[in-house]
Order: C-alpha cells, then structure tokens, then sequence
C-alpha cells in the first residue's frame, strides 16, 4: 500500500496499541495504517458523507462531524493522540480546534501545507497571485483551505495554545526531512509541508 509522506511521519511518531482520533480522517487510510501497523485503536471524524461511507464500507470506527463544532462529543483525555492531517488549514477556527486538541489527546499530530515555501514566496513576488501547487492544488477560489499559514505561524500559535512542540518534520514530495524543535534556519523556506508533535504543556 502507497500512501502520503506525512503519513509515514505520523506512522512514525504514534506508539503500538495507542488510542487516536482521526479529525478529517477521509476516506479512512490513516486509521487502516496506524491499525495495521501499530494496532492503534482508531475512531475517525469527517464531515463529508462520501468520506463517511468508505471508512464504513472499510469496517472503521467513524463519526460524522465538523470538527468547527463537533469535538466537544469527546471526553477529556479520551486519546492519547489526536490526528489533524492536512485539515487544520480547512477549519474556521484553527486556534479553537487547538484548546479542543489538548483537551482530548495527551499529544497532538497535525500536517500541515506551509505557505511559506520557496515556490510560493516566487510565485507571488514575480505574479503576483495566489499560487497553485502539488501541495496547494486549487484555485484561491475554489480551495477548502481557509486559514493558510506558514510553519511559523503555525510554530506561534501551537506554542500561545499552550502546547510544547515535540518535534516538527519537513515533507517534500515523498521525502522526509530530520525531525526538529524549532521553527528557525531553513525550514520555512524550504518545506513543502510540515508535520507538528506538539504535547501540552
């Protein structure tokens, strides 16, 4: 089975047999690989039906929810990790869904596109308008992304949430950068993506 860099970089950072929630788990991929390769107990959320139904017709745990408004269904300390992949740049309030995280997962894991890369930063200085990439696909007025950000912005907000930053992983196509603490050097500049451990403090 292929499946996204990022998602190797989750692989990676959850233990064996750890309870997650997916938030925007799609069509359920994630919750197949952490349960086939970590025997992780996985419940996912996605708003969509279409995504609803596969993870079903796939046998997964899932709700249908908006995490904007939905994750006030889950108790405190329900997880030991919570999953954001590639959606918290597509919710209405990143910072709201942050103090939801850390109260429901003792670690958060979110991926994230960085709006800051090399080739965006390019495309806006020499035409001046909304860039389209691999990572950033659509039109600016078509795209599902609302609140795009910068690995460092994200870096400020995760930290003024009252959250730790574990570690931050730099995803390039299918390349996966060294795991690091902090958001300086190059890694604004030259990330296509990023993917956060953050931990409460």
């Amino acid at each position: 089975m292929s499946w996204r860099a990022d998602y190797t970089a989750i692989l990676n950072a959850v233990p064996n047999g750890a309870r997650v929630l997916d938030i925007g788990c799609s069509d359920g991929q994630l919750m197949q690989i952490l349960q086939t390769e970590k025997g992780a107990i996985v419940r996912g959320m996605e708003i969509s039906q279409d995504g609803v139904n596969a993870c079903v017709a796939k046998g997964l745990s899932v709700i249908q929810g908006d995490a904007d408004l939905d994750l006030g269904l889950f108790a405190n300390d329900a997880f030991d990790m919570v999953v954001l992949s590639d959606t918290i740049q597509a919710t209405l309030k990143p910072k709201k869904i942050l103090e939801e995280l850390k109260r429901i997962g003792k670690r958060a894991i979110i991926s994230l596109p960085n709006f800051g890369h090399w080739s965006v930063r390019l495309n806006l200085l020499l035409n001046g308008t909304m860039p389209v990439t691999k990572d950033l696909p659509s039109t600016w007025y078509e795209t599902a992304n609302l609140h795009l950000c910068t690995i460092k912005d994200f870096c400020i907000l995760a930290r003024q949430s009252g959250f730790k930053i574990i570690s931050i992983t730099p995803v390039n196509g299918q390349k996966l950068g060294e795991p690091r603490q902090d958001c300086g050097g190059f890694i604004n500049l030259l990330a296509q993506t990023a993917v956060f451990i953050l931990e409460r403090e």
